[in-house]
């Protein structure tokens, strides 16, 4: 395959914010032809001392993911931050993660997204993201275990993250001969964090949530490629 043959770079782009101004995004979306969303509901855990700063307080919060070309999210990021104002006390954030790869459906829908054809006009704004700084990590534990995760986490350097039910889909014999009791409802905890805390916090939650625990915790770590929504 030749350079001009190569299917563009992805990205999965969250939006996590209050649920007017996810709503909002949705709209910006639409606008835009972009063919694939996914919303969840959530909540906030950032202490009351962060909140005014990055309206990420423990009320209801929804987590809108899409799929998109990299140069259509890049510009997206821009347009939610101006649109949405995310950084204002009560908005949100939004950041894109890279993706390897994806179902050929999903590939040809996001790589019929171009910025330039788009209906959205995305206009020509100098970039204010944060690339490059922040890593997102993914902690799932048993329901009930959230809050013991974030103060693992706090005194590592993370200001604050985002909750959401999930449930254990796998193979019950195989988790029976690995020795692994893990209950079906769960919770999966997002916090975003900068790339010198990311080891300190991963530490900490596996060692008060970990497998081993109560908790059952799996902690995972992703690259973010860009972010708007903090300072």
């Amino acid at each position: 395959m030749t350079a001009d043959q190569k299917s563009p770079a992805f990205r999965m782009l969250f939006l996590i914010a209050t649920p007017k101004l996810v709503h909002k995004g949705i709209g910006l979306f639409k606008e835009g032809g972009v063919p694939v969303q996914y919303v969840f509901h959530g909540k906030g855990t950032a202490t009351s001392e962060i909140m005014d700063t990055l309206g990420l307080c423990g009320e209801e919060k929804h987590i809108l993911v899409s799929i998109l070309p990299k140069a259509f999210a890049d510009a997206m990021l821009v347009k939610l931050q101006k649109k949405l104002h995310l950084g204002q006390p009560g908005s949100g954030i939004a950041f894109t993660i890279a993706m390897s790869s994806g179902s050929k459906r999903v590939v040809r829908l996001a790589e019929a997204l171009q910025p330039e054809g788009s209906q959205i006009c995305l206009g020509r704004y100098e970039s204010e993201m944060i690339e490059d700084g922040y890593s997102l990590i993914v902690v799932i534990v048993d329901q009930g275990f959230s809050e013991e995760v974030m103060d693992a986490a706090r005194p590592m350097g993370a200001s604050g993250g985002t909750v959401f039910h999930s449930r254990r889909v796998g193979n019950g014999e195989a988790m029976k001969f690995w020795g692994i009791r893990v209950q079906q409802e769960r919770e999966t905890v997002l916090i975003l964090a900068k790339k010198e805390d990311k080891k300190p916090i991963m530490q900490a939650v596996c060692e008060q949530c970990g497998m081993h625990s109560e908790a059952h915790g799996v902690v995972l770590s992703l690259p973010v490629d860009g972010i708007v929504g903090l300072d």
